[in-house]
């Protein structure tokens, strides 16, 4: 938690300052966004859709797009983890995106010499990394499937705990930990009742966004129907 209010405060501080933050997550920009009074600002959207922005004054941050070039699967979770095993600091690395077994990652030019010496595998999987146009990804809008699942209750610790296939004293580990995030805002209560539309995002584990009950079982069990982002 205070390292979060650091990187808030920090953040304040560069837009006051005439510079840029590093990348922000959605809550993270929210927070930030509440306390810049009385100072233009513009927001800096790698693609349409991204997860995580930048806040700056005037000049457009400097940011590097990676290709990573395999011919293995990777996945989310492989490629954040090999990144972060460099010791770099998170607020550099934004978003990683999966399409149609190609990958890529943006990273805070200024690490990107270090990257690109330094991350030559993913797991035991050895890559490349190939420098490529920002403009490239620029309309890239994020994917989903759509599943089900049964669950006793619409609670969303409850729910949680069946999309990731893990016991609910895991899930209150991770809101505990402010790993869950419910439309912008870290999660505070467990006992919240998902709504129609409601988008959440669980650390490590994906993000997701509630589409509705569709049926109810005889057990008083509900069959509902999310979407995985991918």
């Amino acid at each position: 938690m205070k390292k979060n209010i650091y990187k808030i405060d920090n953040s304040i501080e560069k837009i006051y300052m005439g510079r840029n933050t590093m990348f922000l997550d959605m809550s993270e920009f929210k927070r930030v966004k509440a306390k810049l009074k009385g100072i233009n600002y513009n927001v800096y959207y790698p693609y349409k859709d991204s997860e995580k922005v930048i806040i700056y004054t005037n000049n457009l941050p400097d940011v590097t797009l990676f290709k990573i070039n395999t011919n293995h699967i990777l996945t989310h979770p492989s490629v954040l983890g090999s990144i972060m095993s460099l010791n770099i600091d998170s607020n550099y690395l934004g978003d990683i995106i999966i399409d149609n077994n190609n990958y890529y990652f943006y990273i805070m030019s200024d690490l990107k010499n270090y990257i690109k010496h330094n991350l030559t595998s993913i797991g035991n999987i050895k890559i490349t990394l190939k420098e490529i146009d920002l403009r490239s990804l620029e309309n890239y809008e994020r994917k989903y499937i759509e599943e089900s699942v049964i669950v006793s209750s619409l609670r969303i610790d409850n729910v949680i705990s069946k999309i990731i296939k893990t016991n609910r004293e895991n899930v209150l580990s991770k809101i505990k930990n402010d790993e869950v995030i419910l439309n912008c805002e870290i999660l505070s209560k467990n006992t919240y009742i998902l709504k129609e539309n409601d988008i959440f995002s669980i650390r490590r584990c994906g993000k997701y966004k509630y589409i509705g009950n569709i049926k109810s079982t005889k057990k008083d069990n509900y069959i509902i129907k999310y979407l995985k982002y991918i």
